[in-house]
């Protein structure tokens, strides 16, 4: 006697689904108690690599230990090797060296060194992949069975994505950090605002503002604490300001770069210049919500077209369409 078979779904066990279902949900619970148990100060180790730093400022020493002064020695050969290969084939300009150095101090990337390293990507990346590929693709026959057109614009297309790749990729982390950075710079506003009314001097306000801001925004609390850092060692606070502004690639930023800049030249109202530009920050980040908002409808027209709309007629005409054939068919 054969045993009787489960409640199948389109051929696939109810049970054998019920029990894998309830594997995945066991497993994501573990997953999400593990992350509520394990949480970490985001800004702890950031605070780190800054006190690091300024006591590697104090010293006047580039790294302490011996394993970093030997990580750092080996990555200071490969740049050079990299920046000779590059000066070897005219490659390597002074502007486009201080272009990318300026778009990873934007992406949070501290080290210039890389900036060698994404323009050698530029050359090699292509070299690499986009040859590879030329070569399986024309030396090698893959892709037999597409036509030559169709074989050139993959090749090409290839060769122009390893191209930007090392952009897209600082790009990326350009955009996403000057976006972390937007959002809480009302709020830093507001509190360099009240720690300026409350006589602490800038440099402590801004050590104060990170120190505050840094749970929810460890970006702009990164940045906050750099900047308080450079205003105590630089000869010149100014330059302090401007590093700011060539480190986050935001206008409201170099707004509020300018305003500090002219309090510590002319003596004007700190306060009074912030509150005006924690202002006009908080109406155009709500101006912002108002334009997604407004845009939320046309961008719900398809899913709800395509998905909500036949739902709403199965669950609506499926009823009357159930009686309409059982009268035909008992008449």
């Amino acid at each position: 006697m054969t045993e009787a078979a489960g409640p199948t779904i389109l051929g696939v066990d109810v049970f054998l689904v019920a029990t894998l279902l309830a594997a995945v949900a066991t497993f994501a619970m573990l997953v999400a108690l593990y992350a509520a148990t394990t949480v970490r100060d985001p800004m702890a180790k950031r605070v780190k690599a800054l006190n690091d730093r300024r006591e590697q400022l104090k010293a006047g020493i580039t790294a302490s230990a011996r394993r970093e002064r030997k990580s750092l020695t080996q990555k200071n050969e490969t740049t050079d090797r990299m920046r000779s290969l590059l000066k070897s084939l005219n490659t390597l300009q002074d502007d486009q060296l201080q272009q990318a150095q300026q778009r990873l101090a934007q992406a949070g990337i501290r080290s210039k060194d890389l900036a060698v390293a994404v323009i050698f990507g530029r050359l090699v990346l292509p070299i690499v992949i986009g040859g590879g590929l030329a070569i399986a693709v024309f030396g090698f026959g893959y892709l037999a069975d597409y036509t030559p057109f169709k074989k050139f614009m993959i090749v090409g297309g290839t060769f122009l994505l390893s191209y930007k790749a090392p952009d897209l990729y600082v790009s990326n982390k350009v955009a996403k950090r000057s976006n972390e950075i937007r959002k809480g710079l009302p709020d830093a506003l507001d509190l360099l605002v009240i720690c300026a009314e409350a006589g602490l001097t800038v440099d402590a306000a801004f050590t104060r503002v990170a120190r505050e801001l840094g749970a929810a925004y460890p970006e702009l609390g990164d940045e906050f604490a750099l900047t308080a850092i450079e205003l105590g060692f630089l000869t010149e606070r100014r330059q302090a300001f401007e590093n700011l502004a060539y480190r986050v690639d935001l206008e409201a930023v170099r707004g509020v770069v300018t305003t500090m800049i002219q309090t510590e030249k002319y003596g004007t109202p700190l306060a009074s210049a912030l509150r005006v530009l924690s202002a006009e920050f908080r109406n155009e980040r709500m101006m912002r919500a108002e334009e997604k908002a407004a845009r939320l409808p046309a961008i719900m027209t398809i899913p709800l077209i395509l998905f909500i709309l036949p739902v709403l007629f199965v669950v609506i005409l499926g009823p009357a369409a159930c009686s309409i054939s059982d009268n035909f068919v008992g008449g």
